[in-house]
């Protein structure tokens, strides 16, 4: 017999849909939902999580799915599930809540409030006995002594607004080489040089941060840096974070060496790791970074892609066992058995490769691949040429690919989320420039043309979430920010204007409708939305780059590729606003840090023009040239980094900084030498 079935049944987050048979009455969060609790002044619980989040399944599993806890919960609250992943503005502002609260976050998230949303009580997990006796203690609170809650409520929402208002103060900030060396040194202490990422666990890949000193590291030629920075992409990619068969990387590890990871696979970490190896590669052209590069894509293009171009969100952490049982893991793990009987006379080779021993040892008999030396010092060691090894690993993929066919494959998140899409596009973009092969630039070219068939209105805003054929969501400023980005990386990569057209009609409606004169930064949500108990404003760069600093990246860009004077002009004051917070935090603030880095350091233009120069374009992208933005014709243009420099003839290189450009060069390798790094 079938259960019977909440609200969630009519929505279309895969999160959502997974408690729509909880016999919790569960709501969406919508604004008859809370006008309801007003009416009926009954306390709100507010539930987030997302789809991929183990402790968001034990959690429904040990007290959403019991009948007693649902009859709690529906008897004295107007309960709403909430999916972070399509309203980021909801968990927002009930995390910092959280914070605030306990001094600590995460999923799944779960907070008491009053008819109007202020929240009174809230923390993430909570074992079912917990649960039951904090909502009944709440409960009777809320009946007996009401003013008790009211009265927390309005000074916590008095410290929410706090966290949300940016003091700009008289002060005026130098960006100097001197304060970026300074913040680099505040940093260091906490950089695991042994074992790479941050020290302690559990560690998460922070691709923001280490895009930022792979590039502080090459400009300022610090070789120490540079290296901790390669032999964590090193660390990252051998450990189990990495799929070695079937590609891409969860979204952390428990442990400290990178070995044991937290299974479910993110589209953005994935998207962010594919543009972050792809600039490494093109440093090195070290050739485990282009198997990286090529088994993410792989992993993104086969695993979170659909016949539209769209990219899909996550996949699970659990997966159904042998023995038919949800287990954390339990696609990607191995049996030695299993192995041994798949492998024959390889294993021992693959064993010693991959630590089918007690290093790569995890739990209950199962094993996680583990590599833990470069390639070359292992063929060393065991005789064989390189050659040899790429083939025979070619062939283990194969052989374990086929077997985990045979597996249940973890629950799919198929909604997909216009920021985590344009960081996709952005990953393609740059593994296209990195290796040259041109199925990365369609995959990225049909994804831009999903984002504008489908999420792009003709008065240039943009829906956030799409599913089914639907799309839906007022947009945030990280999907305009992140799509901007992807767009002007596009342009980079094709010349092809419409990119910057369409940029500069997003940050425009930016401007319109999220700007805030007041600090000069821009809010999280536009001025369309229906208001929340406080407005956020997102600073801080974490596992995705905060969407101000992103902005603010794109108008230094935009501005230098426009010549737009007052996109550069409000780049720089947002970072004047932040400047101050830096130095207390620069793991916190990585992707400011590339804009400082912009402003006070030698930051190119270089344009391109002539009849043919597809071939100098692709040169010019397969180099680490970070201080450099490029862009180029191949007839007359009105793009203003470009106009009237167009020789019919000719093929021309104008350098150009700050919008001042050298005599133009007609051999590429005298423009390249002229670009300082210092």
């Amino acid at each position: 017999m079938k259960s019977a079935t909440n609200d969630l049944i009519y929505e279309t987050s895969p999160y959502l849909l997974q408690h729509a048979h909880n016999p919790v009455d569960w709501k969406a969060w919508h604004k008859t939902v809370l006008e309801d609790a007003k009416k009926t002044n009954k306390l709100l619980l507010i539930s987030v999580g997302y789809s991929a989040c183990h402790w968001c399944h034990v959690m429904e599993h040990e007290s959403f799915e019991d009948p007693e806890v649902a009859d709690i919960m529906n008897a004295h609250y107007i309960s709403i599930k909430v999916d972070r992943e399509e309203r980021p503005d909801i968990d927002q502002v009930y995390m910092q809540a959280v914070q605030l609260m306990t001094g600590s976050g995460g999923w799944p998230m779960n907070i008491v409030a009053l008819p109007d949303g202020r929240p009174v009580w809230g923390g993430t997990y909570f074992r079912k006995e917990q649960w039951k006796s904090a909502l009944l203690q709440i409960q009777q609170i809320y009946k007996k002594e009401s003013t008790q809650l009211t009265n927390y409520a309005n000074k916590l929402k008095e410290g929410l607004q706090q966290l949300n208002l940016i003091d700009i103060g008289n002060n005026s900030y130098e960006f100097s080489q001197k304060r970026l060396g300074e913040f680099i040194e505040i940093w260091k202490p906490y950089l695991d040089m042994k074992l790479g990422g941050t020290k302690n666990a559990p560690k998460f890949m922070m691709p923001t941060n280490l895009d930022f000193l792979l590039r502080y590291a090459y400009q300022f030629k610090d070789k120490k840096l540079q290296e901790y920075v390669l032999h964590s992409l090193d660390k990252i990619s051998f450990g189990g974070t990495f799929d070695h068969i079937g590609g891409g990387f969860a979204r952390y590890s428990v442990d400290d060496r990178w070995h044991v990871p937290h299974f479910e696979k993110m589209l953005y970490d994935n998207a962010q790791l594919l543009s972050l190896y792809s600039k490494a590669y093109k440093l090195t052209q070290d050739h485990w970074y282009k198997e990286v590069i090529k088994k993410t894509a792989r992993f993104i293009e086969t695993e979170l892609t659909d016949s539209t171009g769209a990219f899909y969100s996550a996949l699970d952490a659990d997966s159904e066992n042998a023995k038919g049982n949800q287990e954390e893991g339990a696609f990607y793990t191995w049996k030695k058995e299993e192995l041994e009987e798949l492998l024959a006379s390889e294993f021992d080779l693959f064993s010693a490769y991959f630590n089918i021993n007690a290093r790569g040892y995890w739990e209950n008999g199962n094993y996680i691949l583990y590599k833990t030396e470069k390639d070359d010092d292992f063929t060393k060691k065991h005789n064989i040429s390189l050659e040899e090894l790429y083939q025979k690993k070619s062939n283990w993929t194969k052989i374990l690919s086929e077997a985990r066919k045979k597996r249940k494959k973890p629950g799919l998140d198929d909604k997909t989320l216009t920021s985590w899409n344009a960081l996709s596009l952005n990953g393609f973009a740059e593994a296209y420039t990195a290796t040259g092969k041109n199925h990365y630039l369609n995959i990225a070219l049909k994804n831009a043309e999903f984002i504008i068939q489908n999420q792009l209105n003709p008065d240039y805003s943009l829906f956030h979430s799409y599913k089914n054929k639907q799309s839906k969501i007022n947009a945030y400023l990280e999907d305009y920010a992140f799509t901007i980005e992807a767009f002007l990386k596009l342009y980079e990569v094709t010349f092809d204007k419409k990119w910057i057209d369409i940029s500069s009609h997003l940050t425009k409606y930016c401007f319109e409708n999220f700007y805030n004169q007041e600090n000069t930064l821009f809010n999280f949500t536009s001025k369309k939305d229906d208001a929340l108990i406080s407005t956020p404003i997102e600073l801080t760069d974490n596992v995705i780059p905060a969407s101000n600093s992103v902005m603010a990246n794109n108008l230094f860009r935009l501005g230098r590729l426009t010549g737009t004077s007052r996109y550069l002009e409000v780049s720089e004051k947002m970072l004047q606003v932040i400047s101050g917070k830096i130095g207390s935090y620069p793991m916190g603030h990585s992707n400011w840090l590339h804009l400082y880095l912009n402003i006070s350091n030698p930051f190119y233009e270089l344009a391109i023009l002539g009849e043919q120069i597809d071939r100098e374009q692709k040169e010019i992208q397969k180099k680490y040239l970070p201080n450099l933005i490029i862009s180029g014709s191949n007839t007359e243009s009105e793009l203003s980094i470009l106009k009237g420099r167009f020789v019919k003839g000719k093929t021309r290189y104008y350098l150009c900084e700050q919008g001042k450009c050298q005599l133009p060069k007609e051999e590429l390798t005298h423009v390249l030498n002229n670009i300082a790094l210092v």
